[in-house]
Order: structure tokens, then sequence, then C-alpha cells
């Protein structure tokens, strides 16, 4: 991959060092230019007119929707267009026909977005099992195996963590959920921007995943279903075949889900990403992150008064990378970091209350989480900056 030609598509990175991917990516000129030319050039609502704009506004959304299939393996199941992950998540939340004594089987890894549709569901007589990680983030599936029975109706993981970096073995639980009869729904906000990912290889039932966080526009999201077997959330124009006064059939496809109109731009946005991250190849995306997270957790595991967390080893993790500096709070670290370096990092909880409870870590973590725009140089800056923090403090 040539990291050079890649750092041309995002001018920012000329200002500053942007490792804070995890919660937005940066999004690429062409990208951005694939929004402009529909908003200057085909702007029109899609599915509602037969005018020469509509028509080519319709068929750029439809290909989107084609594209984001084809990147996920996902072209024999049905992909919605949502707001974002956390939408998705709660279109499955609210789509299923639960009955009193069903159980969700997840764990206390999961962003709140994967966690709070299921406590909800409680009201409704449905029984969350939280499954707590080993100490570096990881886990046992012989855990899945105790926790998913006759009684589980859904098991809902993320496929790797937001905070740890840890990647799960979702391809075993999906073989647990399949001889037990449970439905399984994969969170990949933080795998689909990095590495391959394929819903065929998986065995999953549904795949959720963002837009903003895979170099596409914030606004955007995709909710993949093996089978149409969703009660749509929302209702209202564009998701009707046909109305009468006694009631209305539901339209085929994506667009039973997507009632109003849509985020048109973003869709098409998202399938440019697509193509980018294509372009490169996600192979290639993978290695070459693999080698920048290696540098940083050996850099930063050398460091007096610095504590790391999740995996020690590339193979088992994402780029994703917390760590605190003894002495410090999160915030104050992510402050200096700026102030001193440039460097962009998030620091907090993370929206993962229940995981940073359970690792006693009250004021959360800094985390440095990178992509495919990152550099070397950028890692060992930070590893720089890090170490004259712990000495001057």
């Amino acid at each position: 991959m040539n990291t050079g030609e890649v750092r041309a598509d995002f001018p920012i990175l000329s200002e500053i060092i942007y490792l804070d991917s995890a919660s937005t990516s940066l999004m690429p000129e062409p990208v951005i230019g694939a929004m402009n030319e529909y908003e200057r050039n085909y702007r029109a609502n899609v599915g509602r007119g037969v005018h020469r704009l509509a028509q080519f506004a319709s068929q750029r959304y439809w290909d989107a929707h084609r594209k984001v299939a084809g990147f996920i393996g996902g072209t024999e199941g049905g992909v919605v267009f949502t707001k974002n992950t956390t939408e998705a998540i709660n279109m499955v939340a609210g789509g299923i026909s639960w009955k009193p004594g069903d159980k969700v089987v997840t764990t206390l890894v999961e962003h709140h977005s994967n966690f709070l549709p299921w406590l909800r569901l409680r009201d409704r007589g449905v029984e969350p099992v939280l499954l707590p990680p080993c100490p570096d983030g990881t886990f046992d599936t012989g855990a899945f195996e105790e926790a998913i029975d006759g009684t589980t109706r859904l098991v809902a993981v993320s496929h790797a963590s937001n905070v740890l970096g840890s990647v799960l073995q979702v391809k075993e639980i999906a073989k647990i959920c399949g001889d037990e009869g449970a439905l399984l729904l994969v969170d990949a906000a933080q795998s689909v921007p990095h590495m391959p990912v394929d819903v065929r290889d998986i065995g999953c039932d549904y795949l959720c995943f963002s837009g903003h966080k895979m170099l596409g526009p914030t606004g955007t999201g995709v909710l993949w279903m093996r089978r149409d077997d969703l009660e749509p959330m929302m209702l209202g124009g564009g998701m009707v075949e046909t109305v009468t006064t006694e009631g209305f059939t539901c339209a085929a496809g994506y667009q039973k889900y997507e009632a109003g109109t849509p985020h048109i731009a973003g869709g098409i946005g998202l399938a440019r990403a697509v193509d980018y991250l294509q372009a490169i190849g996600m192979d290639k995306v993978r290695a070459h992150e693999n080698e920048l997270t290696g540098a940083l957790l050996d850099g930063l595991a050398a460091l007096d008064r610095v504590s790391v967390y999740g995996p020690a080893k590339t193979g088992s993790r994402i780029g994703v990378v917390s760590f605190n500096v003894e002495g410090l709070h999160p915030h104050e670290v992510a402050h200096i970091l700026d102030e001193a370096a440039g460097i962009m990092v998030r620091s907090g909880e993370h929206c993962t209350m229940p995981l940073m409870k359970h690792l006693g870590l009250p004021q959360g973590t800094v985390r440095a989480s990178l992509h495919l725009y990152n550099t070397r140089e950028e890692i060992e800056t930070l590893i720089a900056t890090v170490e004259e923090i712990t000495r001057i403090r």
C-alpha cells in the first residue's frame, strides 16, 4: 500500500496526527467528490419520479446498496441503509417478535449501542445474559457454549472491541448459535473498516456497521439481514407497495425498511468509500495497520508508568490501543497530546461504562485508533510524546 498516495486524499493530515478513527474516520477527497457530484449534478429524490434526475439518482442509490452488499459478501441477503450502527441494532431489537422467557446473550465488552437495546427488553420479559471477558478482553468460546441454550433467541456481540481492540471469534459463536437455533447479530462497526469481513464465512444472521468509521459520511450505516424477517421500525412514504383505507402492503427489498427520504448523498458517498477501500484491498489495510499496531504496543509497553489494555498480540486485535499514564486523568493526557504534538486521540469511557467498571477503570482510558492513512513516523511521535509526559509529570 502506497501510504503517501493515500495521505494525499486527506489534506488535513498535513496539520495533525489523527489517531481517533475508532470514533470517526477521516473522509478522502474522492468520497467528498462523489457526494458533491450528486448535490450539484443530479440531486433528486429516489424511487419517486420518472424524470431523468430522479431516475439517475435512484439508480446510483440502488447501486450503492449493491456495492455495500458485495463488500461484505452479503449479496444473498438484504442490505438496508441506516443512520449508523446504533439504528441498525435497534431495528433488530425492535423488529423481532419477542416472547417472555426469551434470552439474549451479549457481553460486557459491548458499546452501549449493542448493550442498552437488550437491557430494555427486560420490560418485555426477555432475559439479557451478560458475559464478562478475560482480563485482556478476549473470550473463551466455552463461555458462549455454556450460556447459549434452547431458550436463547439472539446472541449479540461485537466483532472487535472499540476499547480493547480484541477480535472475537464470531465464526465459532455462529456455529454454537446454529446448533441451538439462536440468531446471531454481529456489531461490525470496528471490524468492517479494518479487515476483510464476509458474512458467508461468519455465518451470522445480522451484521451492523457505520459508514463514518470506514471513510464514509456521518449519518450512514448498514444493516445486513440474512432473511427479510424483521418488522419495519418506521412506516411511511417509500416503504409501501399499496395503501388503502383498510391497510397496506410493504415494498420488497430494502425499501421496506427505509421509510421517508433517505440520506441519498450519504449512501452514494458510502458506496464510493467501499470503492476506495476495495481498490487498496482490505488485506493490505489489515497488514498495514497490524504493523503499526505492533510498533505502538511495543513502544508503550516499554514506558514506565504506562499501562496498556487488551491483547498483547496483533493477530487477535485491531489497531485500537487503550492505555493510561499513572497519576494522570485520561482527558489530561489527551489534551497534552493535542497541545504538544497535534495528536488527536479519544479519552474517557468510550461508551462502555459496564466494561470500565469491570476493568476497574472509573476514569476510562486514553485510546489511540489507527486507519490506513497513519504512518510509522506518527506512531513514533505518539510514543515519544507519551514518554515525555511520563517524565515531566
